[in-house]
């Protein structure tokens, strides 16, 4: 469990040092660096590079942004196998529609916590 945790910790990290170089260095905006992140994660996974790195990283690969453009290519992979040409459209957010649903609701929840207030100043 301990080496699986390193594992994670060390992919997940070089993920995130990566897209800290592009804020730091580049003249990006942070919009273009997140969507980067997520065509890189399709295109690994279109490539088969992206499954391997998941296997062997867990939530060190899956849980960057990188991680949600390979389950969105995976979605659309697996859907175009079962359901054909209209797999394209439906594949990626029926795979990722647990987490887009979680995060729906962990921010409802958050809004009606902490209710937003003027800024003073």
């Amino acid at each position: 469990m301990i080496w699986d945790m390193i594992k994670a910790f060390i992919v997940g990290g070089a993920i995130c040092a990566a897209g800290q170089v592009l804020i730091d260095r580049t003249k990006l905006t942070p919009a273009r660096i997140l969507t980067g992140c997520v065509v890189t994660g399709v295109v690994l996974s279109a490539l088969g590079i992206y499954a391997p790195l998941a296997d062997f990283a867990g939530g060190g690969a899956t849980v960057p942004l990188t991680g949600f453009g390979h389950l969105l290519a995976e979605g659309v992979r697996s859907a175009v196998d079962e359901r054909g040409l209209i797999g394209v459209l439906t594949g990626g957010l029926t795979a990722a529609s647990g987490g887009i649903g979680a995060a729906l609701l962990f921010g409802l929840a958050a809004a009606l916590i902490f209710p937003q207030r003027e800024k003073n100043g």
